[in-house]
């Protein structure tokens, strides 16, 4: 899997949160300022080349759809995190993030609790 730019990712979580859309319902997802029709288009042709988004034809219009889940992405997206920025080290990356956000030893027994029950199911 590659690593997704910014542009790249608001498309994928319009798309992931959509299932699948045509560029003009890709376009009415953006909260923001909306890109143009051929940004959207040249992105997703990026996303195709990348092997996470595909489409079908349906009539004479293309409907896209992610081939990659969102979670993972997410998980990728987490082990290059801490590959590159911790060693390796999910100690080292759950420290920083305990650190940066100022959290007690209870919320990080909390966090690691909901992880295990999340993965449990």
């Amino acid at each position: 899997m590659k690593q997704l730019t910014k542009a790249e990712e608001e498309v994928m979580q319009i798309l992931w949160k959509m299932k699948e859309g045509m560029i003009k319902d890709i376009l009415e997802g953006f909260t923001n300022k909306q890109p143009a029709y051929n940004t959207v288009a040249t992105v997703l042709k990026v996303l195709k080349n990348k092997d996470v988004v595909d489409y079908k034809k349906v009539g004479n219009v293309y409907v896209y759809y992610p081939v990659i889940t969102k979670e993972e992405y997410s998980s990728f997206q987490m082990k290059h995190l801490l590959k590159n920025y911790f060693g390796g080290s999910f100690t080292r990356l759950a420290a920083f993030f305990a650190k940066d956000n100022d959290m007690s030893l209870e919320d990080l027994e909390a966090m690691l609790k909901e992880e295990d029950t999340q993965h449990l199911k």
